[in-house]
């Protein structure tokens, strides 16, 4: 199951050194001038959880096995980027593959770092990407609708409930709002996913800010900080400079170097929990004495889904879910103890699983 945070901001805001970072690798070029990234650059990353160290030591695991999430490093936007400025076009398919966008804005002052537009602003420069990815949308959408309209007018069903979505999103980007802010039942979600549409992907904002103020942020980060809230999105302050350094460093000197700093962890923890938190995933776990761990699933799924990121066969075959809360298999120290402490359950096909669950399956092969 892959899930594709793609990372875009205009050009000079340190994506690519963001990228470097996330991944350890040198892969993305990092230069001072636009477009140095030309092809999407993708990085698969574990998503930090110490949950899974301490599952892995009470069932004394040989190997740990972590979930992953992949990040895509996108072109630089600029403004026109709708119409085909710059490699806009390429860009803009690029954004279309992934499930979130992470939007890295510029919140440090440098001279030796030239700025697309000329001035430290991330609310304006935010405001310019999510512009022109409405811009194009509202292309798409318009080029779109006709044919649908027709279908939906002569009675066809699917068509009546397309353009019923379509209707949606286009009333929205018309009013130059992004089609994220639709109010959609349960049942229209993947549908409306389906339309493809940039804005309706769910956004990060990440505070690129500089060393000094990765602690506390600065009056930059708090403007955007204020921004995401106003639009329900989330926000993370993070100096890619600071984060470069650690990620070139050895490990055991990671931790003495962030202390230094006054940080308790590397800001890219702390991204890669908000892009999983962002998708709407949560974590269910395996503990055994071959490995410990951590799957993904999407927030609702029921336990048969779960039993089916681990193997297909697992889910058509479902017959029960043998669980154990996350806190339940620590307190008791594993399995047996949870089992004596009655805390050991036996859940069905209807079974929502819970973040943290430590899950067994059977199945009819």
């Amino acid at each position: 199951m892959g899930f594709k945070c793609g990372i875009v901001g205009l050009p000079n805001v340190g994506k690519s050194t963001l990228f470097n970072a996330l991944t350890q690798t040198a892969a993305a070029q990092a230069a001072n001038y636009p477009f140095c990234t030309i092809e999407p650059n993708v990085g698969d990353v574990a998503v930090p959880d110490p949950r899974l160290e301490k599952l892995a030591a009470i069932a004394k695991s040989a190997e740990i096995i972590p979930t992953r999430i992949t990040f895509v490093d996108i072109a630089g936007l600029v403004r026109g980027a709708s119409k085909g400025e710059g490699l806009g076009n390429q860009f803009l398919a690029n954004i279309r593959e992934v499930d979130a966008i992470v939007h890295v804005l510029r919140c440090f002052e440098d001279d030796d770092i030239t700025h697309v537009e000329g001035k430290i602003d991330p609310v304006g420069d935010a405001d310019t990407v999510e512009t022109e990815l409405m811009l194009a949308d509202l292309e798409s959408l318009e080029k779109r609708v006709k044919p649908i309209e027709k279908k939906a007018n002569s009675g066809e069903k699917e068509a009546k409930e397309a353009f019923a979505l379509m209707t949606k999103a286009l009333v929205l980007l018309r009013d130059g709002k992004p089609a994220r802010l639709a109010d959609l039942s349960h049942e229209e979600r993947e549908p409306y996913r389906q339309l493809g549409l940039m804005t309706a992907k769910p956004v990060l904002y990440v505070c690129n800010v500089d060393e000094g103020s990765a602690t506390t942020g600065n009056k930059f980060s708090t403007a955007v900080e204020e921004m995401a809230k106003r639009q329900g999105a989330g926000a993370v302050v993070i100096s890619a400079r600071i984060e470069e350094e650690v990620a070139q460093l050895p490990a055991t000197e990671r931790e003495e170097f962030l202390q230094s700093l006054g940080l308790e962890e590397p800001g890219l923890n702390r991204l890669i929990r908000a892009g999983y938190t962002l998708l709407g995933l949560i974590t269910f776990f395996t503990a055994g004495p071959k490995e410990a761990r951590a799957w993904t699933v999407t927030k609702g799924s029921r336990a048969p889904q779960g039993a089916g990121v681990i193997h297909t066969d697992f889910e058509h075959g479902f017959i029960r879910a043998e669980t154990i809360a996350y806190d339940d298999y620590v307190a008791n120290n594993g399995e047996a103890g949870a089992r004596e402490a009655g805390k050991f359950r036996l859940e069905g096909k209807d079974y929502v699983v819970a973040d943290g669950d430590v899950m067994h399956f059977r199945f009819n092969t």
